[in-house]
């Protein structure tokens, strides 16, 4: 079978193109590349990459023409929180405007199945933790209002056409490769695992702790980081569920339990041997004390299983691959 994976050159798309060829599947790569890295496309994956854009409606009619695609899994969407709240126009037009172009592509080819990357950002301030799939949903921030906007356009899509779909609301993913060939690497790093990396080779002074009166266990934030392969599995599992007729659905991919902000600076102290400054800072606009999701309908329905739960397999992972990338 083929799958087309838009965004497949960057962070999670391509760690999942990995799990699709050990699973078995054909892949074939569209990506702009405005964040993408074609080397690990043609020289890692050994896949087939297009360079284009979701919006460009002549080519998605002609890939979907040229190619037998039997399901699409989408991660091309901007994701830069605070980049959001300064350029939205940016963001409706790639994560939504792009998002609905390729879903009336799929629709005219006759493809219905959609495995699209949500996220947790769609909760905004959580009720209560570990967040579930039926708590509500009231994004802070644009980049978590145009994945909830494409939730919905999937929902009505499913209800109008012979067309299903999984969203899948992950958190903080995390890790790298165990291999060390595929690994985080965005410009710029806006996430705390690679930046806390980043301080430990030299490439940065020191770590911002952004608040450290929470009400939390040492009173910096909580959040549910969850191995970037452990992801990639579940968009495997969820394919595989559309594929067997399963129905439209949403399930969140978390691993039940937190780490706090101190708690990875220590963790990544143990492992790498570094000093690792830290500093104090304020906190930040809108960051709630603890994000924390559970994956039990995951697991249940799609039979999830995470492999890397634990914290130290996944700032090991990160640190191998950082020293190789970024040496």
């Amino acid at each position: 079978m083929t799958i087309l994976v838009t965004g497949g050159a960057g962070y999670i798309g391509s760690h999942s193109v990995l799990t699709l060829q050990n699973a078995g599947y054909e892949v074939i790569v569209l990506d702009n590349l405005v964040y993408g890295h074609q080397d690990l496309v043609e020289n890692v994956l050994n896949a087939e990459l297009i360079v284009g854009d979701t919006c460009d409606r002549p080519l998605l009619r002609q890939i979907f023409t040229d190619y037998k695609i039997d399901a699409v899994m989408h991660f091309a969407a901007y994701a830069y929180v605070g980049e959001s709240v300064t350029k939205p126009a940016k963001y409706y037009q790639n994560n939504v405007v792009g998002t609905f172009t390729l879903l009336e592509a799929m629709v005219e080819a006759g493809v219905n199945n959609f495995v699209f990357s949500s996220t947790c950002a769609t909760y905004g301030v959580p009720d209560s933790v570990p967040i579930r799939e039926e708590q509500p949903q009231n994004p802070i921030n644009p980049y978590g209002a145009t994945k909830l906007m494409v939730e919905r356009i999937l929902q009505d899509f499913s209800v109008a056409y012979d067309f299903r779909s999984v969203c899948l609301r992950y958190f903080n993913a995390a890790g790298a490769d165990p291999e060390g060939r595929l690994g985080e690497d965005h410009n710029p790093e806006t996430h705390l695992i690679p930046l806390v990396l980043q301080t430990a080779l030299g490439h940065r002074p020191s770590i911002s702790i952004f608040g450290t009166d929470y009400d939390t266990t040492d009173g910096s934030c909580v959040r549910d980081y969850i191995h970037v392969l452990d992801i990639a599995q579940a968009h495997i599992l969820a394919l595989e569920y559309l594929l067997k007729d399963g129905k439209t659905d949403v399930f969140n991919l978390g691993n039940g339990n937190g780490f706090s902000v101190k708690e990875v600076i220590e963790t990544a102290r143990k492992i790498t041997g570094k000093e690792i400054p830290a500093e104090v800072s304020d906190r930040r606009p809108g960051d709630p004390p603890a994000l924390v999701g559970s994956g039990a309908k995951a697991q249940k329905i799609l039979g999830w299983q995470p492999q890397y739960s634990n914290l130290e397999d996944i700032i090991t992972h990160a640190w191998q691959w950082h020293q190789k990338r970024h040496q």
